[in-house]
């Protein structure tokens, strides 16, 4: 499997898909933050995939998170407001 240096980039401010195919997560970057949001992401279209990683309060800023995810990728944002964009390169 070759390296993937680059991916579309995606924007949410809830709950939702990130990327509905196969592909790689590059990482993300936390526009914004509500105080206690959470963060947790898995594989699939939907709640209930496979964990990717365990719930986050992730910083404002950018976090590189290099995984292929074979079923997409979900991201639950719980508690509080936050706004993030994930680069995700389908393939």
């Amino acid at each position: 499997m070759q390296a993937v240096e680059s991916g579309t980039p995606v924007n949410i401010a809830a709950t939702a898909v990130v990327g509905k195919v196969a592909g790689t997560l590059i990482g993300f970057y936390i526009n914004s933050v509500g105080l206690g949001a959470t963060l947790v992401l898995s594989h699939g279209t939907a709640a209930g995939g496979t964990a990717i990683t365990g719930t986050v309060t992730p910083l404002i800023g950018w976090h590189e998170l290099k995984v292929y995810c074979p079923t997409g990728v979900y991201a639950t944002i719980a508690v509080a407001a936050m706004n993030v964009t994930f680069f995700y390169a389908a393939g």
